[in-house]
């Protein structure tokens, strides 16, 4: 199973097309027992998710391998290692478990700061003391890879790919990574839901997109597929992504999406590739 689970509804009301909030602890208990079933073994979560690492470890997560994220170094820190050491402690506390399988960096343009090297072999040697067994980051475009890979060696990299969002694939960096032995992990394969949105849902600010959104319903209405499973047979159609993180706001969402990621055949898929940020960086989408 290529699916991994994330987890940021568990702890926020996340997405543009989220309409029940965020997630209970009850709902989130069945959604893990379904995943798990499923073959699902990786969940994805981060400090900054809100309670998402306090709602998983009070329901438990033996069986998975967990991916967390460092928030950002604050901008006053007198001692690099403990902050990272205490801050990932903390993190094995509220999940109940004694390692994690990835430690990334939601803020990675500060291994290129002052502190850069100090916060790179402070998470060296949480790995060397088996307290994490791949370290990496979380980028948002892919020329922000150019500068770390440099000077950085890398486990695990997770990044934004979807329909719309092809710059991984356009940029040559998914084999880049992949010929470097990293573990891709995709993200935002719905872009935070907009792709599964109707025309008459779909918020006015993005019709400056208005032909990208036509060709996008119009094939949909006479492919006879759904969005759900076009979104997730592209990105699961490179052999490189490793693990495509999804998330869902409820039980019911997260069966379909199980069901969707079986239907592989849906034939030639439109050319939505755009590379403009205000479309594909959802923290760009308060200005629209």
């Amino acid at each position: 199973m290529r699916l991994a689970l994330g987890t940021v509804q568990f702890g926020l009301p996340y997405g543009i097309a989220n309409r029940t909030g965020q997630v209970s602890r009850e709902k989130a208990l069945v959604m893990l027992h379904l995943a798990r079933a499923n073959g699902i073994d990786v969940l994805d979560t981060a400090i900054a998710y809100g309670n998402s690492e306090d709602c998983l470890g009070s329901i438990g997560v033996d069986g998975f391998r967990i991916v967390t994220k460092l928030p950002a170094l604050p901008d006053i820190c007198s001692d690099v290692r403990s902050w990272v050491r205490c801050e990932l402690e903390a993190s094995m506390s509220r999940l109940g478990i004694s390692a994690v399988y990835g430690l990334l960096l939601h803020r990675p343009d500060q291994l290129l700061s002052s502190h850069g090297k100090t916060l790179y072999d402070v998470m060296q040697e949480l790995k060397a003391d088996g307290l994490v067994h791949k370290i990496g980051i979380s980028i948002y475009s892919p020329h922000e890879l150019e500068s770390l890979t440099a000077g950085f060696a890398l486990d695990l990299v997770q990044v934004p790919f979807n329909l719309i969002d092809r710059r991984i694939v356009d940029s040559g960096w998914l084999q880049r990574l992949k010929d470097s032995g990293v573990e891709i992990h995709t993200r935002s394969v719905f872009l935070q839901g907009l792709l599964l949105m109707s025309k008459g849902l779909r918020p006015s600010g993005f019709s400056q997109w208005a032909q990208l959104w036509e060709r996008w319903d119009d094939w949909l209405s006479g492919s006879g597929i759904s969005p759900l499973q076009a979104c997730l047979a592209f990105v699961l159609g490179f052999s490189g992504v490793d693990r495509v993180v999804v998330g869902a706001d409820s039980v019911q969402q997260l069966q379909e999406i199980l069901d969707a990621s079986s239907i592989v055949d849906i034939g030639v898929l439109p050319d939505l590739g755009c590379h403009d940020e205000r479309l594909v960086n959802p923290s760009k989408w308060a200005d629209l």
